[in-house]
């Protein structure tokens, strides 16, 4: 064999295990995504048994605070969550219970997170549950979403006790004397001084009204 002809045959080696390499390095991550589907897969069945314990105990809380509540489902092929926007002439309320995955889909992941603003006030905003997907403790999630949505009762209750909260809502409320509508002073559309207070009107047409009522004094 001539020295070209052998180094065309080490030359073609080498090209050949580099595709053996590549296809190798192909058939792995296909490999792994098959398995990450399976192991996502497992994770819904896992949240679609689970179901049965935080769906009837989200419904009676938001049974519970009826119309103050807007519940917002999502669900994914990686995530199960209930947000709920909460209703207060104090603050924003927006709380969320959620399932998810961690990276590697091995875990359960219950989050519960809850956001008020302003914040005036200490609460718990957060808290997690994780355990293995193949080793799920029922009565453990269950007592866990229990005590959350206690924990939110309570915090939402001692938001509208909350002294500063009072005060903040005193100092940062107004209510339109022809509508009867309260909103937030930044919103007023006219405002005017009568009888030594200032007035304030959530549109034009009530503060022209007013005028027609009392004059431009």
């Amino acid at each position: 064999m001539s020295d070209l002809a052998n180094l065309l045959e080490k030359i073609d080696a080498e090209i050949d295990a580099a595709k053996q390499r590549v296809e190798s390095f192909r058939q792995e991550k296909l490999n792994e995504y098959h398995q990450r589907q399976e192991r996502l897969e497992t994770f819904g069945k896992v949240c679609d048994e689970l179901s049965e314990i935080w769906k009837p105990r989200l419904e009676t809380l938001a049974s519970k605070l009826g119309e103050r509540a807007e519940v917002a489902p999502t669900v994914t092929p990686s995530l199960r969550q209930a947000l709920f926007h909460v209703h207060s002439p104090f603050a924003r309320v927006e709380m969320a219970f959620s399932a998810a995955p961690d990276d590697e889909i091995q875990k359960l992941i219950l989050q519960y997170d809850l956001e008020i603003l302003p914040i005036l006030m200490k609460f718990k905003n957060t808290d997690r549950l994780e355990m293995p997907l193949d080793q799920i403790d029922r009565q453990a999630i269950a007592a866990w979403v229990d005590d959350r949505i206690v924990d939110f009762v309570k915090t939402y209750l001692e938001l509208h006790q909350n002294e500063q909260y009072l005060s903040y809502l005193k100092d940062y409320l107004v209510e339109d004397p022809i509508s009867g509508a309260r909103f937030p002073k930044y919103a007023a559309a006219a405002k005017c001084e009568h009888a030594g207070e200032t007035c304030y009107f959530i549109a034009e047409e009530t503060f022209q009204e007013f005028q027609k009522k009392h004059g431009n004094s």
